[in-house]
């Protein structure tokens, strides 16, 4: 099994798999993130930095250690230096700084904005840390119902072409599957600079308790049929564009990696399946990934990589319309049910 090719290059970078363990809490521990190596992982993406987060521990640094007073002159100095406690901000670049000191794969790290400035300053400061790679997270929901779809893809390219303007390493924008025209969305993202795509972000959805009547929320682990969307676009895109591609949500196992792989994606991100199951578990996964390939007689990735996308495939429009209405025509009942 050794002897077959697995290596894929993504955002530029010459990786010996398609396997990256992606944003997740795995990459907090330096343990974990060393199993994830051991295991098979070919890089690593970080967990995300959020802006959010940054700006709430400024605003209460500000309030309770730099502006608040304890009421006489002589006491002021018993409140401790703001330097004297270590913001978000360094914890991530002191984190990112001592992966790469312990890995030897290439560590991409995740950026989670609000605001322009935000993006550029911090998009800067990964890559002065040494980060490989940023994925953008561009976690944004359109819940302004006066806002139209023209001015939320502006917003993206908008971070991306300044960001593009300020730092030199590749980067890659995880995107929702919530856009209109996706193709020619990522088509123009190719055009402002990007080196890739990660499809998709999940958007966590909440719920509602019945008992309780409240709205709910709560982490739920992504299941195999959750990587149907991703692999249906990155067989759509694959050929069509010159970005690297990258599949995350819904891959659980190495048959969600091999199809991933022949719908097109260079690489394939795995989070839910290693906090389910533990970081040991991409060994696994590596392991049944070698034997398939072996048993297939293939000597390298490389040769699935795009052969049942819609460029490649027999039957190209199984990806579009002409299926949706084929499933439904040839749907029938099974015997002995009423309606």
């Amino acid at each position: 099994m050794n002897s077959i090719d697995l290596s894929t290059e993504y955002l530029g970078l010459q990786l010996s798999n398609p396997l990256v363990p992606s944003a997740s809490p795995l990459s907090r521990s330096l343990d974990s993130a060393r199993i994830l190596e051991d295991g098979g992982a070919a890089a690593i993406v970080m967990f995300s930095l959020f802006e959010e987060e940054l700006r709430q521990q400024e605003e209460e640094t500000a309030r309770f250690m730099i502006n608040q007073g304890i009421g006489h002159g002589e006491a002021d100095s018993f409140l401790p230096f703001d330097t004297q406690f270590q913001h978000g901000l360094e914890q991530y670049l002191e984190q990112l700084a001592a992966l790469k000191r312990s890995l030897d794969i290439p560590v991409i790290a995740s950026l989670n904005g609000v605001s322009l400035d935000g993006w550029v300053e911090h998009g800067k400061l990964l890559q002065e840390a040494g980060a490989d790679a940023l994925e953008l997270n561009v976690y944004y929901l359109t819940a302004d119902i006066n806002e139209p779809g023209a001015a939320v893809e502006a917003r993206y390219l908008e971070l991306l072409r300044e960001l593009r303007k300020q730092v030199s390493i590749p980067i890659a924008m995880k995107l929702s599957p919530y856009f209109s025209g996706l193709g020619h969305f990522i088509k123009g993202l190719e055009r402002a600079g990007a080196d890739g795509v990660v499809l998709f972000n999940r958007f966590y959805q909440p719920d509602i308790d019945l008992d309780a009547l409240q709205v709910t929320s709560q982490l739920q682990w992504s299941t195999s049929a959750d990587g149907q969307l991703p692999l249906r676009w990155l067989a759509l895109l694959y050929g069509k564009v010159e970005l690297s591609l990258a599949a995350v949500s819904g891959v659980r196992s190495a048959d969600d990696v091999l199809k991933m792989v022949l719908a097109g994606a260079d690489v394939v991100q795995m989070c839910s399946v290693l906090l389910d199951r533990g970081p040991e578990y991409l060994g696994t996964i590596k392991t049944h990934l070698l034997r398939w390939l072996e048993e297939g007689e293939y000597a390298s990735i490389a040769e699935l990589k795009g052969h049942l996308s819609q460029y490649r495939c027999s039957n190209p429009e199984i990806f579009e319309r002409s299926n949706y209405i084929n499933l439904l025509d040839g749907y029938s009942r099974a015997r002995g049910m009423r309606g």
